[in-house]
């Protein structure tokens, strides 16, 4: 069963809902969150979808998992073009009411894929990093390991640090680099979750033993422990 709440609660109850996060944009946070969907036997919910390529996020980790109709949420807010939700939602002559994005609550984890970056508009005078602050859940950001990735991420780690939202690591995706996670790590000061390859093919099966093989049942568990401590 799942209902409404408009505010975070308690740290500890706070991290059954977790936040996804890209630095930048098409950088594979519906993979990670598919990925962390099918490990930690949770719900998706994309409360925001800008572009309908492939059906949406959600069709794809719909696909991608083959998930029964109570392991998702509807999009509150679909709109054609795949651009920044504040203009999407102008060129089609509507306006996102950040009011109506409410939390949902379940017994089973949920994982929310954001639309975009955390500096995103949502309106002409309201940003998604808002919108995080108001529900202060605890964020996973996505980031690719190649070159930029320091800047974005760094720049993102110290958004969401300036206002006190809590971060539980980074999930790097793509092509593994030698020095980017570590340095990420060292300056921005959060744990690297897991450093996901390029998959040649993508799949239930392919995301499942990559959560075996990087251990990430334990590896997650530990970092919650650690923010509830």
């Amino acid at each position: 069963m799942v209902s409404s709440n408009t505010s975070g609660t308690k740290m500890k109850s706070n991290l059954s809902r977790i936040v996804i996060c890209g630095t930048d944009t098409d950088i594979g946070k519906t993979v990670i969150s598919s990925l962390l969907v099918q490990g930690l036997n949770a719900i998706y919910w994309k409360p925001i979808q800008s572009g309908f390529k492939n059906g949406g996020d959600t069709n794809t980790v719909c696909k991608l998992l083959n998930l029964p109709k109570e392991r998702y949420l509807p999009e509150l807010y679909k709109f054609k073009a795949a651009v920044s939700p504040h203009w999407a939602a102008e060129l089609e002559k509507k306006v996102i009411e950040p009011k109506s994005i409410r939390l949902p609550m379940s017994n089973q984890p949920l994982i929310i894929e954001m639309a975009g970056g955390v500096m995103v508009p949502l309106t002409r005078d309201y940003l998604q990093i808002d919108l995080l602050k108001e529900w202060m859940l605890p964020v996973i950001l996505v980031a690719k390991s190649g070159l930029g990735t320091l800047n974005h991420s760094l720049l993102t780690i110290e958004a969401l640090n300036k206002r006190k939202i809590p971060i539980l690591g980074i999930i790097f995706n793509g092509e593994l680099h030698k020095d980017n996670p570590k340095t990420i790590e060292q300056f921005g000061e959060i744990p690297i979750i897991a450093q996901l390859p390029r998959l040649r093919n993508l799949s239930a099966k392919s995301l499942a033993e990559q959560w075996l093989n990087q251990n990430l049942s334990i590896r997650l568990s530990n970092i919650i422990r650690d923010h509830v401590d």
